[in-house]
């Protein structure tokens, strides 16, 4: 079956790239490069990479990016990118979920939900926080932004919804309680002009999941902060109105 995620990453590329949310690359690299302490022989693994832009603005920067992700439409633009610019950046069309890399990366990233958290299975999520944790070297360091369930909770999940039906473009149509996953439809047009109507499910997290999940995975360290778009800073305490939280863990 295939599932949402996968019908809209067929031919949305370019538009992508004009959405609001991927308007902040400059400053989430600056993050990065900031915790990495702007050291040029780290390797990094760019997981859910998309069109490229981290793993694009990175090797601007001078450094060694290995970009993977599902959609080959996605990565279609994201190679096209690269040679326009003569940018090397290793990418690859493979599932998150099948990860097989062994300690082979100093940074793994996975921004703006990228594969964590759309899977249609809480272990589906799991095993990609594994998969990256897997990845990485011993003192390695993941990065990631994941939908915060603080936000609907704090809220009230009647006027989360509400406030989501405002929204023309993704109708927010349920919120679980039990699951924290919220059902939605959302409205886009592809990259060919054909209008798209998808019924989509999203998992949310609250910080002490978070923890949890990573911890089991075989980290030592979680520190979670609110992810301000364009602007991360371990600065930024979460709280109840961040949709989104900024998350680092150490290996």
């Amino acid at each position: 079956m295939t599932q949402w995620y996968q019908r809209l990453f067929e031919n949305y590329a370019e538009a992508y790239d004009r959405e609001v949310f991927t308007q902040g690359t400059k400053g989430e690299v600056d993050f990065i490069e900031k915790e990495i302490k702007r050291e040029k022989a780290t390797r990094i693994l760019d997981i859910g990479c998309g069109t490229g832009r981290h793993a694009l603005e990175l090797a601007r920067r001078g450094y060694r990016v290995v970009g993977v992700d599902l959609s080959a439409a996605q990565l279609a633009r994201a190679k096209s990118l690269a040679r326009a610019e003569r940018l090397k950046v290793d990418f690859r069309r493979l599932d998150a979920r099948g990860l097989k890399f062994q300690s082979a990366f100093d940074v793994a990233l996975m921004l703006c939900e990228g594969a964590f958290p759309l899977m249609e299975t809480d272990e589906m999520n799991f095993e990609i926080i594994r998969n990256a944790a897997r990845a990485l070297k011993p003192g390695g360091r993941l990065i990631l932004t994941t939908l915060s369930a603080l936000f609907p909770l704090f809220h009230s999940v009647k006027e989360f919804l509400k406030g989501k039906q405002k929204n023309a473009r993704e109708k927010s149509q349920a919120f679980d309680l039990m699951t924290f996953r919220e059902e939605s439809l959302l409205s886009a047009t592809d990259d060919s002009g054909k209008k798209l109507k998808l019924e989509c499910e999203t998992r949310y997290y609250a910080p002490s999941e978070m923890t949890w999940l990573l911890r089991s995975a075989g980290f030592k360290t979680v520190d979670i902060y609110g992810a301000r778009l364009g602007a991360f800073s371990r600065k930024d305490a979460l709280t109840p109105d961040d949709f989104e939280m900024l998350v680092v863990a150490g290996k």
